[in-house]
């Protein structure tokens, strides 16, 4: 009987401890992540986003040409304030989340990093998951992904070709 309760305990540890760690896991910004993915071992990554629009998203939404869209949209407030707007143009998860002015970065795909970030955890890819990570099995889920913001719903919105666009900031690991 001990044995089963400690076999069941385990695996409960098992699946809540993950869970637990993604559920209060906290933004760490581009600086918590770039750290380590700047380098050509990692594929260039922060440099692939800084020439990205995704990095600019947040300062698009502090233009003239934004206030008057989301004016035109019956916003109450100017388009860098308007939660409709910060939904796709920033990190994604509140008022506690990273800079916002970083626009749309890492953690707004990947998740809130602090449960993941650490070399310790990132060498092994199934660790890192297990603590929050957000990984993509194929490019169908990348697009799937992008489309939550890519979409008709937006103002602004222009046909979105996924393959095209994700040429300009697909961000692999190259292989070893």
């Amino acid at each position: 009987m001990k044995r089963t309760f400690g076999l069941l305990a385990i695996l409960a540890a098992a699946v809540v401890v993950p869970n637990l760690a993604s559920a209060q896991s906290t933004f760490v910004g581009v600086k918590g992540c770039t750290m380590c993915h700047k380098s050509a071992a990692q594929g260039q990554q922060l440099a692939i986003w800084e020439k990205s629009k995704h990095a600019g998203a947040y300062t698009t939404l502090t233009t003239e040409k934004a206030n008057e869209i989301a004016k035109a949209k019956g916003l109450a407030k100017p388009a860098a304030e308007s939660p409709e707007c910060l939904e796709c143009h920033t990190i994604k998860g509140g008022p506690d989340a990273a800079d916002i002015k970083q626009g749309v970065q890492c953690e707004s795909c990947h998740g809130a990093g602090s449960a993941y970030k650490s070399m310790a955890v990132m060498k092994v890819k199934d660790n890192a998951v297990k603590a929050g990570l957000a990984a993509f099995a194929d490019e169908a889920a990348i697009e799937a992904m992008c489309k939550n913001c890519h979409n008709e719903k937006s103002p602004t919105n222009k046909p979105f070709n996924f393959a095209e666009r994700w040429k300009e900031i697909a961000h692999k690991k190259p292989a070893a």
